[in-house]
């Protein structure tokens, strides 16, 4: 089912799905401790996250 989604380009996730997975792992988390260093440019700027 993976695969299959990620070949779908037309494949988006609705805001409320976004934003629920904003409440369980809010952006800028690190999950890896080694990369605790790293900023991604979309959490740097908030209006990068939704395309």
């Amino acid at each position: 089912q993976l695969d299959a989604a990620l070949e779908d380009p037309d494949l988006r996730l609705s805001d409320d799905v976004l934003d629920r997975i904003d409440e369980l792992v809010p952006p800028g988390t690190d999950l890896n401790p080694d990369d605790a260093f790293y900023i991604p440019p979309a959490i740097a700027n908030p209006a990068l996250r939704r395309l």
